[in-house]
């Protein structure tokens, strides 16, 4: 007989940004003549760079010539582009052997499918609040109990919280954990990590023979240069961390579709020789994908060249403007916020002690302003709202223009 995988009945109710999709569509259809401004999906809005348009189309051109035809590559991406990465880490003072990087589709695909070589007992540590993906694959794969509504937690997850007092950035488990994940910037909250606190953790995850996953999607958002772009600038941590990162904030890539995982020969785990962790990927990645787009690449390549790089910290420099807009515009309010200096997220508290999906109801209603709610990041994220700084710049004014005038605090 036939079954459904029964973990998925475990899911809370929605997956957080479709059902931002559902209550934002019910309100338009109630009031149809409304024009909504969205501060929520972390969606970037501006064009491709010249540069990276040129590379994509010299893929196309070399598409269209027998001489430079491709079909299938490497199941880890071509050599160009991964010699591109590991200049790229080269310039942050950081050593990567070419071979240990794992091109792909996106880090959203690789933060959810990295679970799948390990374990199905394994223990998961997550930031709270974090992004969604985490917690929802470990779940799928059956990693966690039932999702408790009381605590709007799931049996099993160790959450790490992520609170005020702490700067946002969470202490090492109190226990012994097999699989944490780190952010940093962090989505939801903006904060970042520092050299010292991830040192905190990678001892950690030595002592205990644990694996970081840290996710780097965000690290071209760094302005502090006192701030790591990379866990592996902290030392040691190739014996017990793999990083994923993207194309897709920093160069526009969403819905070109273009990331990277490194997995370190030295990474090693309990039980486990060096080098089997990457063995493991290198086989869940030639049994379940062919690579990425042979095109795309080219445009990845594009991306990491010194006029690449150069235009797409601009774009970079567009989308935190858009922060610093928020974040005035809410300073001159009086409401409590965080992130947006490192990171394009605004972590709003909430007014009035009002819960978060009550004030993306409220926002939605008085402000026709779209954000997300920190709930949806998880429990520790109960009584914040986060703001999205992709957008036009326009419309970024606009809706905090709108915020301003007519937010009823």
């Amino acid at each position: 007989m036939v079954r459904l995988n029964a973990n998925y009945y475990k899911l809370a109710a929605g997956y957080l940004f479709p059902e931002i999709t559902r209550r934002t569509k019910k309100f338009l259809e109630q009031n149809p003549d409304v024009k909504l401004m969205k501060l929520g999906i972390g969606n970037t809005t501006e064009p491709l760079t010249k540069t990276v348009i040129e590379g994509l189309h010299q893929g196309v051109k070399k598409l269209a010539n027998v001489e430079t035809y491709t079909g299938y590559g490497e199941y880890h991406g071509e050599m160009p582009i991964r010699t591109a990465l590991q200049s790229f880490y080269k310039k942050r003072n950081v050593d990567i052997d070419v071979e240990e990087f794992f091109v792909s589709d996106g880090a959203k695909p690789d933060s959810g499918n990295i679970q799948s070589i390990f374990c199905t007992d394994s223990k998961v540590a997550v930031q709270d609040p974090a992004y969604p993906v985490y917690v929802d694959t470990n779940v799928i794969a059956g990693r966690s109990g039932e999702f408790n509504e009381d605590k709007k937690l799931y049996e099993g997850i160790y959450y790490m919280p992520c609170t005020e007092n702490n700067g946002f950035i969470p202490d090492p488990p109190c226990e012994k954990m097999d699989l944490i994940y780190l952010c940093s910037p962090n989505n939801p909250t903006g904060a970042v990590a520092t050299k010292k606190q991830l040192k905190r953790f990678v001892d950690y995850a030595i002592a205990h023979q644990a694996l970081i996953i840290f996710d780097a999607a965000y690290s071209a958002f760094i302005r502090d240069p006192d701030l790591p772009r990379s866990i592996y600038e902290v030392d040691d941590a190739k014996k017990c961390a793999i990083e994923i990162n993207s194309f897709s904030k920093s160069s526009g890539f969403t819905g070109v579709r273009l990331g990277w995982t490194i997995v370190p020969f030295a990474l090693a785990i309990e039980n486990v020789n060096a080098g089997d962790v990457h063995k493991f990927w290198m086989r869940r990645q030639s049994t379940f994908f062919n690579g990425p787009s042979n095109i795309i690449q080219e445009g990845g390549v594009a991306a990491l060249s010194d006029q690449g790089w150069k235009e797409c910290q601009q774009l970079v420099d567009y989308y935190m403007n858009n922060a610093q807009t928020i974040l005035e515009g809410l300073s001159r309010m009086g409401l409590t916020a965080y992130g947006g200096v490192n990171a394009p997220y605004v972590w709003l508290k909430t007014p009035n002690q009002m819960s978060s999906w009550d004030f993306f109801n409220k926002l939605l209603s008085e402000t026709h302003v779209v954000g997300t709610p920190g709930s949806g990041f998880g429990p520790s994220g109960e009584g914040f709202f986060r703001l999205s700084a992709f957008g036009h710049a326009d419309d970024i004014q606009r809706a905090v223009q709108s915020i301003q005038d007519n937010l009823r605090l």
